[in-house]
């Protein structure tokens, strides 16, 4: 059974907004009391969080799929519809998020780290917010957004000072193990260690973490074997300790032999050049392994290797080498630049930047792009004329009946607004007013106009009869 996962694709899916309401309220001798219909919920996000509890990515690995929940429509009344509940995802410290083409979204490293994988959709407003002393009862409501739904990668990198690289069965977890507290499970055959092992070590007044990346072989780092799969946990040590095999039963293999292929595999990985290296000779408590220690260990030296001789099993040579690798980490630290506190960097936009762009396209269409239209279309009822006039009339104040006119767009042509995947296609017919002006004071009720005067009235009751009387003088059917 799978316990260790330190790589998913996660699908996320952040709630959508709520609708807004269109109502009217309505009482006794108050038929007509007014838009009152409310705006609808936010929908919830989809939030990564770290955890230095979590351990592994084997939650994500079972259930790769999860989505927030819904906002709540509006209602009458003036009553807004609840937010979506955000959905708080625990990652283990050390997770990096990429998209499905590679690129790092976020490296999540240090409690409580935050990144927002999905953007819950905005809460559509109700008639009641978009009234206005022209529009003084709205006939519609803007629909709540789409949640942001997407696809990421999420891989663990250990987050450890100290990486433990080696052959299979070279010794790394019995080290591991008598450094630190750490149990990991240990045998004398190759790949015991299926997964990284993680320990605590202190040494004087420095305490650092430990690593032992298993599964190291040739080719490991074009994926033969596990290698693959670990490599990306030596990342963010601060120094690579080879761990060499001096007591190998294998004919074929040496210490001097294997240094040079783990060499190999770190270099085609890429990315570790600037790391301090150290060489542990270990198993030297056998007696043909101390001779080979003693016999190799002047070559390693001459390489500019610092050398180190060691037996987990008879704990000798411990104390020096955690010592040494503290005082390469307190170093390491020491040398990192200090982090200034958070910078808030304000991009404002060009005085020229319409917020938008109209592109035509080889096959004649005129393609409508930006952040402001592509909302207000997704926002819109199509089913409902007022709602369509009223994002008619956004559209023309925006500018985009202007840019369309000048990138040459004529009566009858097609323009889309939004991506080719999910756009609204419509046959453009210009207009020098906006869509709600040419149907006629569209959204007003006459009905909630103030009354007016008695003499105003009767003055109008006269002009009528005045010009029904006038339609008849002019008729003679003979």
């Amino acid at each position: 059974m799978t316990t260790f996962v330190d790589r998913v694709e996660l699908h996320v899916a952040a709630g959508n907004g709520g609708h807004g309401c269109a109502s009217v309220h309505r009482e006794k001798f108050k038929p007509l009391g007014g838009p009152d219909g409310g705006n609808g919920g936010r929908g919830g996000d989809v939030i990564l969080v770290v955890d230095q509890s979590i351990t592994t990515l084997l939650d994500y690995h079972h259930s790769p799929h999860r989505k927030a929940t819904n906002g709540q429509p509006g209602a009458g009344d003036n009553r807004s519809g609840k937010d979506g509940q955000d959905l708080v995802l625990p990652v283990p410290d050390g997770t990096v998020v990429l998209d499905k083409q590679g690129n790092v979204l976020a490296d999540l490293v240090g409690q409580g780290t935050t990144f927002i994988a999905g953007q819950g959709g905005r809460g559509g407003l109700g008639n009641a917010a978009l009234a206005s002393a022209r529009r003084k009862a709205p006939g519609f409501a803007l629909l709540g957004e789409p949640g942001e739904a997407r696809d990421v990668v999420m891989e663990l990198k250990t987050v450890a000072d100290v990486a433990l690289v080696g052959y299979p069965s070279a010794g790394k977890s019995s080290l591991i193990s008598v450094l630190s507290a750490a149990k990991p499970k240990i045998a004398d055959y190759p790949f015991t260690t299926l997964v990284p092992n993680l320990g605590v070590v202190t040494a004087g007044s420095t305490v650092y973490t430990i690593a032992d990346v298993p599964g190291l072989i040739p080719g490991a780092s074009q994926g033969k074997g596990l290698g693959l799969e670990f490599l990306r946990h030596v990342e963010r040590c601060s120094v690579l300790v080879h761990v060499l095999d001096t007591a190998t039963l294998e004919s074929d293999r040496d210490p001097v032999s294997d240094l040079d292929i783990i060499e190999e595999e770190l270099g085609q990985y890429g990315g570790l050049d600037d790391r301090p290296r150290i060489v542990v000779l270990n198993k030297i408590d056998i007696p043909d392994g101390q001779d080979l220690a003693d016999m190799i260990r002047p070559d390693l030296e001459e390489r500019g290797y610092q050398v180190f001789e060691a037996s987990a099993v008879a704990r000798t040579g411990l104390k020096e080498l955690s010592f040494a690798l503290a005082d390469i980490v307190a170093k390491a630290r020491a040398a990192k630049p200090v982090e200034e506190a958070t910078r808030i960097v304000i991009r404002p936009k060009a005085v020229d930047d319409a917020g938008f762009t109209v592109v035509k396209e080889e096959d004649g269409l005129f393609r409508v792009r930006g952040e402001k239209p592509e909302r207000w279309v997704r926002q819109t009822d199509f089913n409902n004329d007022e709602a369509v006039g009223y994002l008619a009339d956004r559209l023309n104040r925006l500018g985009v009946e202007e840019e369309l006119m000048k990138a040459g767009a004529r009566a009858g042509d097609g323009v889309a607004i939004g991506p080719e995947d999910n756009a609204v296609v419509f046959d453009w017919e210009p207009t020098m007013m906006a869509g709600a002006e040419m149907l006629g004071r569209r959204g007003e009720d006459h009905r909630l106009e103030a009354p007016r005067p008695a003499a105003q009235r009767r003055r109008d009751r006269e002009a009528e009869r005045d010009d029904a009387q006038r339609e008849f003088d002019e008729f003679d059917p003979f």
